[in-house]
């Protein structure tokens, strides 16, 4: 079982950082891009503005990821309590049901007789 979640955990890491490599890159390109927009810079210039822009995207992609990690967080304990009290829901139907047919049984037993 630990094995499980220690794959389960390497996986999800393994997720994550192809996922912000990619978006390292998709930065990069934009950044290329927003620089061509600008043909009169000089070779360090434009290098200072596609340096400029990654910061820039980076910070933002951090910042909302951050929200979407505190946010997934969130929902987590909203759904684990309400999965719990549905849980508790459920057993309690489960056992009112068998106390009822029991009971139901015991009656019909009593009457029979």
């Amino acid at each position: 079982m630990e094995h499980d979640k220690d794959s389960a955990r390497g996986l999800a890491q393994l997720e994550g950082y192809l996922l912000w490599n990619a978006e390292v890159e998709d930065a990069r390109r934009r950044a290329g891009r927003f620089a061509e927009q600008l043909p009169w810079l000089t070779g360090a210039q434009r290098e200072d503005v596609e340096r400029v822009y990654m910061a820039d995207r980076m910070a933002t992609c951090g910042e909302t990821l951050g929200r979407i990690s505190e946010r997934a967080a969130e929902l987590r304990g909203e759904y684990s309590e309400r999965y719990r009290l549905l849980r508790n829901r459920c057993l309690a139907a489960v056992v009112l049901a068998f106390g009822a047919a029991g009971g139901t049984c015991a009656a019909l037993t009593l009457l029979i007789r």
